[in-house]
């Protein structure tokens, strides 16, 4: 279902289940049983951008799981894609594909002018709810930054 408006602070994260890149269906809410989820929407594999972003994120990886977060990616890159890229820049968290992006369409992620997907990071607590947005398409490193600084702040609540 695609949301004329995007998910907001507050509201429930639509439950998903997708396909990481060994093949593995992830659902949200299995993820949600042990900690709160970093879930960033992003345009493709191995692009300039995302590649900076995936790779900030791995590199705060640690981070974020003291924290109690896992961090989750989603494009609608394939299985297949999505397995060279995280073997490529050793990425130590789930890719997941969203082929035909009806998950992306759940969150109410838009594309930018039309024809990039994307760029969307949604902090979720555990009981499903969110409680943080960032969206920028050209600073992917700013979404860790933000996702970090939620995730502390949830952390010590």
């Amino acid at each position: 279902m695609s949301r004329s408006t995007p998910i907001a602070v507050g509201d429930v994260a639509p439950d998903f289940s997708l396909q990481d890149q060994e093949g593995r269906t992830v659902a949200l809410a299995d993820l949600l049983k042990d900690r709160c989820v970093v879930l960033y929407f992003y345009p493709k594999d191995d692009t300039p951008g995302c590649t900076v972003e995936a790779c900030s994120f791995r590199d705060s990886y640690s981070v974020f799981a003291d924290a109690g977060a896992e961090v989750v990616g989603i494009s609608s890159d394939g299985v297949e894609a999505h397995k060279a890229f995280a073997a490529k820049h050793n990425l130590p968290f789930r890719l997941l594909s969203d082929r035909g992006g009806a998950v992306r369409a759940s969150y109410g992620v838009k594309k930018t002018l039309g024809l990039i997907d994307g760029r969307v990071t949604f902090i979720i607590d555990r009981r499903g709810v969110v409680r943080h947005v960032f969206s920028s398409q050209v600073r992917p490193k700013k979404h860790v930054a933000e996702a970090l600084e939620i995730v502390r702040s949830l952390a010590s609540a």
